[in-house]
């Protein structure tokens, strides 16, 4: 069964995590600190190798009351980018309020406030793919 991607794209940084091979839970894998294009396709074709994924989650920074904003844009066009390049399935996912309950988690961890920003992406990232896997369950294959 080929894994899932589960992704956080942010103008600096993506977070990254990935599926287990059954789909059951979702595990933090990195965060991505971004260059180039170029430099970013390079890292997920990297990445899509060594996983053998063919689907990528994306969360989806829509606003509150569920319009765009320049961010969702920003994410799409991102996606559509990978996507063409490396021919892989996007899926987006809403992605409201994750890095808040990322966030939180960390703290609720006791994780300083120096360490969170290392892992906070790749929190939003897990939240993100786990959330989708449960909404999905039963028919992920």
């Amino acid at each position: 069964m080929k894994r899932i991607l589960g992704i956080d794209v942010g103008d600096k940084r993506i977070g990254i995590a990935v599926t287990d091979p059954l789909h059951i839970t979702a595990q933090g894998v990195m965060t991505l600190k971004r260059r180039s294009r170029e430099d970013d396709l390079l890292a997920f074709k990297e990445l899509i190798e060594k996983y053998e994924i063919k689907t990528i989650v994306a969360g989806l920074p829509v606003s509150m009351d569920g319009s765009e904003s320049a961010q969702t844009r920003k994410t799409i066009n991102f996606c559509q980018f990978i996507k063409k390049r490396l021919n892989v399935e996007i899926i987006y996912e809403d992605e409201r309020l994750t890095s808040v309950a990322s966030e939180e988690i960390l703290i609720a961890g006791n994780v300083s406030r120096q360490e969170r920003k290392k892992y906070v992406d790749t929190l939003a990232a897990q939240l993100i793919l786990q959330a989708y896997m449960e909404r999905n369950k039963g028919s992920l294959s």
